[in-house]
Parts: C-alpha cells; structure tokens; sequence
C-alpha cells in the first residue's frame, strides 16, 4: 500500500505533532530531570530532543510507551492558549528549562502555549488534535534513540533524540514497519559490499566511491545507454574539465550563491581555481564559443560530468549523498517559441529512461514564479506555460507548487516511487533567464538582431551515483538480465569440465555478454547457493552429460530448474532476453 505522506496530509500532522508532545510529558514523568527542546512532526513520524543526563535504553522507550498509553487513556483535551512573551517567560523561568527560554527569545508575539489537560504545556505554533483520546496506541511505535546537537550546531550541546512513528490506523504502522524492514534489507550500503560493487574508502576520504569491478561493469552499461539514448534524441556530447579560473563562478553567480557547498578555491601560480559544483557554466561557455544563427537553435548538450560539493560529514550516506558525483546533466539552448516542444522532449526522453529501468510511478510537482525574479514577465508566463502544457500533453498529474520556483525560472521536479513505495528525487526540468543574462549569450534573429536565447537545465538521473544507490534498493541487488554485472554464472561440477565451460564464456563474453565460470572447485549445491548468494540471473551446470551432448542444465532465479538445454540455444535464448530487456 502507498502510505500516506504528513507533507500531504493535515490529519496525520496532528496526529504526529500531539503525539511528540504526548511522549514529551511521558519522558518527563518517568525522567524528572530531562529537559525539553524542539519536537516536530516529520515525514514518517515525530521526534523531541531531550537534554538528559544518562543516555535513553531500549527499556526506557518501552517504558515511556507504557506511558504514553496512560496518559492517552485518561482523555486529556489538547488546549491552546495565547500569551504574551512576558507571560511567556515567567512560566518557563518557573519550569527550569534553559532550552525554551532560548526558543522564546526568537519567537514574536502573541505567544502560543499548548496544553495537555492541566498536567503539561510547551511552546508550540501547533496544528494538534482536540483530545489526546484521538490518538491510538497501537497505531503509535517509539522507533530508535540518536544523538543530536541543540540546533544542529556542533558547538552546542549534545542532546538525545527519540524517533517515533504514529498513524491513524494499526494498519497503517504495520505497513510502515514492513517498508522499514524491506528498506534495511534492500540497504544500497550493504548489498554494495555483498554484491562487491563499490566502497567507500575513508583512507581516501568520505564521501568519494570507489566503483568495483561488477560496478564499473553496471556504470559503463548504464553510461552507454544514456548516451545512445541522447544522441537519438539530438543532443551532442560535451567533455569539460573538473575545475576552473573562480572568476567563472563568481560570473555565473555559484561563488555568490552556493559557497558553502564549494569547496576551497586552489591557488595555482597565484591564480585561483575552483573545484566545479555544477556543469552549467561550462556548458554555457561552449555555446558561446562562436556566434549562433536562429536557425541553428535548439542546441543540445549532454554530459555525463563529474562534480564536487563540500558536504559535512554527517550528512554523507553510501552513495545517496556524497562529495564526488556525475550529473546526467544536459542543457538546452533556444528560442522562446521552441520552449513547449523541447519541455515535451526533455519529458519524453525522462519517461522512456526511467522506464527502461523500471521506474514507471512518478510524484510531479510544477514550481512557479516567485515574487522575486529575473526575466520579462512575457518570457515567464511563456515558459510557465510551456511546463504545463507538456505535463498536459503526457497527462501526467502534477502538483503546482505556486511562487515555489527559482528566482531564474520555473521548474519541473519529477519523483520515482520504487519497489516498495518510496519516492526519490531524480529528475529536474529548469527554465533559466539568469545565466543567458549573465554570460550575455547571443543568437542573430531573423530580422538580424542580437536576442538572448532561452536555457533549459536538466538532468534525468540526477546523479549516477544516487540513481544507482536507487537501483541497488529498488531492485534488492537482484537486478533485472540486461542490467546485471554477470548475466550467466557456469556452475562446473569437476575440474574436468572447467575447459569446456571456459570455451564456451569466452565465446560469449567475445558477444558481449556478462558470463563467468566458477573456479572455487565446490561441491553443486554449494556452487548453486553461492550464486544465489550473490543473485546471479541464469546459472548453467556442467558435467559429464553435458558436456558429452554439448548441453547446459539450466537454472534460473526466476523459472527454476529448467533442465538440459543445448549450449546453442542458451545463448540464443540469452541474447534474446538481453536485447528485448525480459527475463531469461
């Protein structure tokens, strides 16, 4: 089932956000000397920071659920009250809590205080239920305890986190609970070390992948494909360095903008360089190259470019966020009356590659001007027009995320909903006046004057980094014939039949298929369940009888044992199901 999401949903915020209080006055009963801090509603549940002494345990958590279920029991109603901020402080100086005399100093009049019957209160803007009574125990769970610093800041003091989950309907949680469970086990991180195809090494430094074999096998698969699928759709190739002059920046606004995920220039002969975070000015400058006809336009440029964004280390996860990546990055340049058809192409291209790699539910959100901007409002509402008459055309439902765009452009932002229901950020459509205006890019128009051509942004994957992270977990490492490192596994079941397989896998492999004899001398059913181990597709015992009838005895993750089959028509079979992209 597709839960709901409390970004969506008013009920579910109320419930979570009465909950988090609910477990804060839990929390306080049972640890008088705990102090409260912040404690929201998030996506998939609640938190609330606590400065306390002695680290929460396991038995604590169940401890304070027992609680929680008391206090829900005795029907207490959720009351907000107004105050003044000098009101405000004197209960709260009463209380003893540091932390929300911090939080009141930033706060503006009136001051808003939500009640639990008369027993506990806390600063709060709200929404919340009316009785805690609405809240059901059994559809509430106390997930994990974690560090973390009072307003994130690493100088301040650490604190302890509970994360909890609440829903309206027990239901709803075990479906919850069952997603967490598939997420652990489709882990990108895990299944990326069994799978043996990346690492992370910190001797090099985190946040930089190290793509094994097996994986750099999947990346040059996936590059080419993305790249055969571009030139059909006219875009040409760009390769372009992984620094410049840092006056580049500053010209296109990233030195001025996003600095603090750059990291430091590098001084070479007195001259500063800057690690590149984003393609695009590397991009424009190749168009500016020489001067450009209006009939030449559209332009399209695509590149597989790699980029560097200084994260904090905190924030690193596996490959879902790093500080090396390579963007599917491509940019289109061209006129404003051929902003609709190259939206629909971009759109077009998306859903065809995210398709053929198995993503076929999308989220669309349509963001629009802000109050601040850059562009002519003409050139706005055009493009904004554009966005949406070719989410129109492709009848793909779409959020409109009104005044949400950028102060250069509106934008498309697409989601993929995997295997078991997550959404991922991948996709981004981005209509740009800014940079055209800054680089003072030109084409001749038809009647002979200089007119500023129109950008479009756009990446399909994001990154190859993160997509593959999402492959990894959508697929649980059990990837699909055309995508997998090895597609055939041999299986000899002596040493006296490890020539024959060789000869056969070599012959395949000079076909280009992803073929691999089993060396390791083991005994069949050891030999089997290793491949199973590592999920390899289609597995191909050989013995004596097969080798005497030029046969394979073929098995297959999803068919089972599918007997002897002649060496020809394996390979027939497994040329076939690669190329039309279906299971063996």
């Amino acid at each position: 089932m597709h839960l709901p999401r409390t970004s969506e949903s008013e009920t579910l915020k109320r419930i979570r956000h009465t909950a988090s209080h609910v477990m804060a006055m839990a929390v306080q009963k049972l640890f008088p000397q705990a102090k409260v801090t912040l404690g929201p509603w998030i996506e998939d549940g609640f938190y609330y920071d606590f400065d306390h002494p002695e680290s929460f345990t396991e038995s604590d958590l169940k401890a304070i659920k027992k609680e929680m279920v008391k206090i829900i029991k005795k029907k207490l109603p959720v009351i907000r009250e107004e105050v003044t901020k000098a009101e405000a402080l004197k209960r709260i100086q009463a209380l003893n809590e540091p932390y929300k005399l911090e939080i009141l100093a930033g706060l503006e009049a009136p001051i808003t205080l939500y009640h639990l019957g008369e027993q506990w209160w806390d600063l709060c803007a709200g929404p919340h239920l009316e009785n805690v009574a609405e809240l059901n125990p059994d559809a509430i769970e106390l997930e994990s305890v974690a560090g973390a610093y009072w307003r994130g800041d690493e100088r301040n003091p650490m604190l302890q986190r509970i994360y909890g989950t609440a829903w309206e309907t027990p239901e709803q949680l075990e479906a919850y609970l069952h997603q967490k469970r598939e997420a652990l086990r489709r882990d990108h991180r895990r299944l990326g070390q069994e799978l043996d195809l990346f690492s992370i090494q910190e001797q090099a430094g985190g946040g930089l992948v190290f793509w094994h074999p097996k994986g750099a096998r999947m990346r040059l698969l996936i590059e080419n494909y993305w790249r055969e699928a571009h030139l059909r759709s006219g875009y040409e190739l760009l390769y372009t360095p992984h620094l410049a002059h840092l006056d580049l920046w500053k010209t296109s606004g990233h030195f001025d903008f996003y600095r603090e995920s750059m990291f430091e220039a590098i001084t070479v002969e007195s001259q500063e360089y800057q690690l590149k975070p984003m393609n695009c000015p590397f991009h424009v400058l190749t168009y500016q190259n020489h001067l450009h006809s209006y009939r030449e336009l559209p332009i399209r440029y695509g590149e597989l470019g790699t980029v560097y964004r200084y994260e904090r280390s905190g924030t690193l996860h596996g490959l879902m966020r790093v500080r090396g990546f390579t963007q599917d990055d491509g940019h289109v340049f061209c006129l404003p009356t051929q902003v609709a058809d190259e939206i629909l192409g971009v759109l077009n291209l998306t859903e065809q590659i995210l398709s053929d790699f198995g993503f076929r539910d999308y989220e669309v959100n349509l963001s629009t001007r802000p109050d601040k901007f850059v562009g002519e409002d003409q050139v706005w509402e055009l493009a904004t027009h554009a966005l949406k008459n070719a989410l129109d055309t492709k009848d793909w439902a779409y959020k409109e995320d009104v005044g949400g765009g950028a102060f250069y452009g509106p934008k498309i932002d697409i989601k993929i909903r995997d295997a078991i229901g997550r959404l991922w950020q991948c996709s981004t459509i981005q209509v740009d006046f800014n940079l055209p205006q800054r680089f003072g890019l030109e084409y001749v128009a038809a009647d002979g004057s200089r007119q500023v051509p129109i950008m479009i942004h756009r990446a399909i994957f994001g990154s190859l980094e993160r997509f593959f992270g999402i492959l990894i977990e959508n697929y649980a490492g059990d990837f699909p014939l055309w995508l997998a490192p090895v597609q055939l596994r041999f299986l000899p079941v002596g040493e006296q039949y490890v020539t024959y397989a060789q000869e056969i896998a070599s012959n395949w492999q000079k076909m280009g298929l992803r073929v691999e004899v089993d060396m390791s001398g083991e005994r069949l059913g050891k030999l089997i369940r290793n491949g199973e181990m590592v999920k390899i597709p289609v597995m191909a015992i050989v013995g004596a009888k097969e080798m005497e009838t030029q046969t394979l005895s073929v098995r297959t993750r999803q068919g089972g044992d599918l007997g002897a089959l002649s060496v020809l028509e394996v390979q027939e079979r497994l040329v076939q199901a690669v190329h039309q992209r279906q299971d063996f």
